[in-house]
């Protein structure tokens, strides 16, 4: 039994280090379902239920330090090359239809939990709006809304393991779709206008990452957090913004901020914020237990059902406002998938595309904690509507 917070920290460095080196090295079929992420939170879960280290002081204080400072920091690092300007330049129509499929998918959550909610249990509209902020930005934004709601650590593991089942199918499902594109278009009377007026989105330039630039990238992350905390515990609280919740919207409007000068373009915020994530999520499952895994397979029923919901109308939409293929499914992508997967399914329609599929992810980010805070209380109003315990 690990004892020493050392220890404890070199175990968990080492196990979110090797599960990435492992995909990179074998690109083993498993990691297309169950990502690194997930895998790093299972057999992290594993061990602490074993009893692979003692719950004591020095242990939980690093724990706490961890998800605490760490936090801010990769949230403003994923925030911190955001071009807010880049984005609105994709024009009115293709924004048009992302704000389409982000409202959709938040009203299939609030649908799907007015018909289910009776059987997912008490933490369901606190789970669920966790679930939304991975939905709508990504990873990091599903673990801001956690803590800003004060989720359990138990009931992570549902949400975990419904996040990657229903994201692998919708992926799947998604790139199935797009050699159909023509035929769809047709069906819908839609046209390839996005696809023709989007001709080239320009990006930062492109530098080798050095060990200085990591280390600049760290100290401000984690100043910029620091400074952020500070800050939320003066500002007034409240049940929907508790002082988390301010501190997590704080670094997003600087790392917004910092997009608009010239540390952006220094590189070595991707890996170190994607280093970040790694350990913030094992962190967080050093002090959880198998205890949310036996409500998981309804969980995940319920994911689908939302992602059922949310094609249904973006399908209206679409037939509405006659939007192509194109624009729904990389739309649809950039909220659930992220930047991991909505670029490759933008270049799949149009090679020169693949630069969308970025920014639109990075939107996802901007809004997905905010949105995914703003959804907990609105779940626990239909809870009490509808005579729910949660």
């Amino acid at each position: 039994m690990i004892e020493s917070a050392p220890v404890f920290l070199a175990v968990l460095l080492l196990l979110c280090g090797g599960f990435s080196a492992l995909e990179s090295a074998t690109r083993w079929p498993i990691f297309k379902v169950l990502p690194p992420i997930v895998l790093i939170y299972l057999c992290v879960t594993a061990l602490a239920v074993g009893g692979a280290w003692q719950v004591n002081q020095p242990i939980t204080q690093t724990q706490s330090l961890l998800t605490k400072q760490l936090l801010p920091a990769l949230l403003f690092l994923l925030l911190a090359t955001c071009d807010l300007r880049a984005i609105i330049a994709l024009g009115p129509r293709l924004l048009a239809t992302f704000a389409c499929a982000t409202l959709s998918i938040l009203l299939a959550f609030v649908l799907v939990y007015a018909t289910l909610g009776s059987v997912l249990g008490d933490d369901a509209p606190l789970a669920l709006a966790t679930l939304s902020g991975g939905w709508i930005g990504g990873t990091a934004n599903l673990l801001a809304v956690k803590q800003a709601v004060a989720l359990p650590d138990s009931a992570l593991t549902q949400v975990l393991i419904a996040d990657a089942v229903c994201y692998a199918v919708w992926v799947m499902l998604l790139f199935a779709a797009a050699p159909h594109a023509k035929r769809f278009n047709a069906w819908i009377g839609a046209d390839d206008r996005t696809t023709r007026t989007i001709t080239h989105v320009e990006g930062a330039p492109t530098r080798a990452t050095d060990a200085g630039s990591v280390l600049l990238w760290l100290g401000i992350a984690l100043l910029i957090g620091s400074a952020a905390t500070w800050t939320a515990s003066k500002l007034p609280q409240s049940d929907m913004l508790s002082a988390t919740s301010w501190t997590l919207l704080l670094v997003t409007v600087a790392g917004l901020l910092c997009a608009r000068t010239p540390l952006a373009r220094l590189p070595g915020s991707a890996p170190l914020g994607s280093a970040l994530l790694a350990v913030v999520v094992a962190a967080l499952a050093s002090q959880s237990t198998f205890a949310g895994l036996a409500s998981a397979p309804l969980f995940v029923l319920a994911g689908f059902c939302i992602l059922a919901v949310h094609a249904a109308l973006m399908l209206m939409m679409a037939k509405l406002f006659r939007f192509d293929l194109f624009a729904c499914s990389v739309c649809s992508l950039a909220n659930i998938g992220g930047v991991a997967s909505a670029p490759l399914l933008a270049a799949l329609h149009a090679p020169a595309l693949a630069p969308v599929g970025v920014l639109l992810a990075m939107l996802g980010y901007v809004l997905g904690t905010g949105l995914g805070i703003a959804l907990a209380p609105l779940l626990q109003q239909v809870a009490a509507w509808l005579g729910y315990s949660g």
